[in-house]
């Protein structure tokens, strides 16, 4: 072939410029992500007809682009944050479990986090709820890049409150009056330490309200998005929702509901989303993208007060005991409801089947604001924009599914995705509803399931099968060979050490830890003048 003319350079620049025309006609987009916890791939109406509490997000999803083979990096809470915020897997990133409230550590400090990324690129920086990568000194959200912070530092079951809304035990309130030492511990329940609400590292409740968090996260996100869209800067928000991870609470009370609190709760969630949406809207329809998503599936133990599997039941692991929902690689445990919505480019009523992470969330707003991934190290998300705006359906060749504490050691890879396959080489259930857990069984060969006949994992493929002998050796390569450059990266490790006096705490003369307003305490961050009083 022959060099090109000038006019046909110029046409291919012209095209070009249009296949990048977000990021080219607005300047650099909004983002907004929002991640639920616990949430089940059937809580959503759009993906499950059952479902009738979600109207908002089924017009989300009728707006958007719809995921329904989507899925998160972890099944259980702060490995699967870390990895959204780092595009990197805890095997890579060192958060292989949860952070405790005594926990002196969190996401390692050399970890490059998404906010810190796209400050440096011009954005204003938020995050909204739940944190859980650590609250002790430099792994507060205010030094992981993000300007402004409002939330609860961990699960909002960590800790007491003075109406504990709805669990399985039902937990008792904070203690008024006495010494906490006097109360009686009830299993699964903090009855010590009252939970703290913070703004940036200031404890501005301490316990706090459960029944007001949806209607005050829902206001600081908009004061958040109306102050960044005065500025004139793009801006990043990361809203963490407390919905729908236990204890629930009915936010109509008396009010009849499909599915009792739980459904009040998805409601309620729901309603929460179509707010921001028509806030981000309000401020320059098509000028913010917002992907909604889970932090991990349902907390099957919590029977009536978990969520909906959808066809996703693990079938095999349930005839041998335990849950195939949270804390498992069960699908159960981490495919998760997806939805990105951002009007005139991502397709309106689009349905892709593209295999995707939250591990693909950093890269791909990465990619969009303009800016570059950290150097000197490997990412297990993708840039997945192609898919987003409709020109492809082509994600992961191969996903990795961590142990994250049903069965085997936290954080190694021991089930993966190959296409329709999926291969375990442990298998493990979490607790289940009935308090029946499966016991760990390894399988060498492994396990080797094929979705696309058997999406509820129920009758693995017969090792004498033709299909298993020509599937074995592509999903033994792609296993060792992902195994190889895990080990070969620079590999982070998270500090788990413990320590009383690191519990966020406004005031150590009151029993749990009492406070509102004017008591507040600030914790010591190396950019505060004030330190904070800790209980012991």
């Amino acid at each position: 072939m022959g060099t090109p003319s000038p006019q046909a350079v110029l046409v291919l620049a012209v095209v070009l410029v249009g296949l990048w025309a977000p990021r080219g006609v607005y300047g650099q987009p909004n983002f907004i992500v929002i991640l639920a916890d616990d949430v089940g791939w059937g809580d959503l109406g759009a993906n499950w007809a059952e479902t009738k509490e979600t109207p908002h997000l089924d017009q989300l999803a009728a707006e958007g682009t719809r995921f329904v083979d989507f899925h998160s990096a972890a099944s259980t809470c702060s490995p699967s944050r870390a990895s959204l915020l780092t595009g990197r897997l805890g095997a890579r990133n060192g958060v292989t479990h949860n952070f405790a409230i005594t926990s002196v550590g969190g996401l390692p400090l050399n970890e490059t986090t998404l906010a810190e990324v796209l400050r440096e690129a011009g954005y204003s920086t938020g995050a909204i709820g739940k944190w859980h990568l650590g609250h002790h000194g430099r792994h507060h959200p205010n030094s992981r890049g993000f300007d402004y912070y409002f939330g609860i530092p961990y699960s909002h079951d960590m800790g007491c409150t003075d109406t504990p809304g709805y669990n399985l035990p039902p937990c008792p309130p904070c203690p008024r009056h006495g010494t906490a030492a006097s109360r009686v511990a009830r299993k699964d329940c903090y009855t010590e330490v009252a939970l703290p609400l913070f703004e940036n590292v200031t404890i501005v409740q301490q316990p706090v309200a459960l029944g007001s968090l949806a209607t005050r996260y829902a206001e600081e996100a908009a004061r958040f998005i109306r102050r960044a869209s005065e500025s004139g800067r793009p801006f990043f928000l990361y809203l963490a929702l407390a919905h729908m991870h236990v204890p629930l609470w009915d936010p109509q009370p008396g009010l009849p509901s499909g599915r009792g609190i739980y459904g009040a709760s998805l409601s309620e969630m729901d309603a929460l989303v179509g707010r921001i949406k028509e806030v981000a809207d309000s401020h320059g329809k098509g000028k913010t993208l917002l992907w909604f998503t889970g932090d991990n599936g349902p907390w099957a133990q919590k029977c009536e007060l978990a969520g909906r599997l959808g066809p996703f039941v693990g079938a095999w692991q349930r005839q041998r005991g335990g849950s195939s929902a949270k804390q498992t690689t069960w699908e159960g445990g981490h495919r998760v409801p997806a939805v990105v919505y951002w009007p005139g480019h991502v397709p309106a009523k689009r349905t892709s089947r593209a295999l995707l992470s939250t591990l693909d969330i950093f890269p791909t707003l990465v990619a969009l604001a303009g800016a570059a991934l950290p150097p000197n190290r490997r990412f297990d998300g993708l840039d997945v924009s192609p898919v987003l705006f409709g020109w492809s359906d082509e994600g992961h060749k191969v996903l990795l599914h961590p142990n994250s504490g049903a069965a085997g050691k936290v954080g190694e890879i021991e089930a993966l995705r190959l296409a329709q396959y999926k291969a375990f080489y442990t298998t493990g259930g979490a607790m289940a509803c009935d308090g029946s857990t499966g016991p760990a069984e390894h399988h060498q060969p492994p396990l080797i399931f094929n979705l696309d006949r058997d999406i509820q994992e129920q009758e693995p493929l017969d090792v004498a099968s033709r299909e298993y002998q020509a599937v074995l050796p592509v999903i033994s390569r792609a296993y060792t060979q992902a195994l190889e450059d895990i080990a070969a990266d620079n590999v982070s490790v998270a500090d788990y050490s413990k320590d009383p006096a690191v519990i966020p705490c406004c005031s150590v003369q009151h029993v749990a830890c009492r406070c509102h307003g004017a008591h507040a305490a600030t914790l010591d961050l190396p950019t505060e003048r004030r330190t904070a009083r800790l209980c012991l």
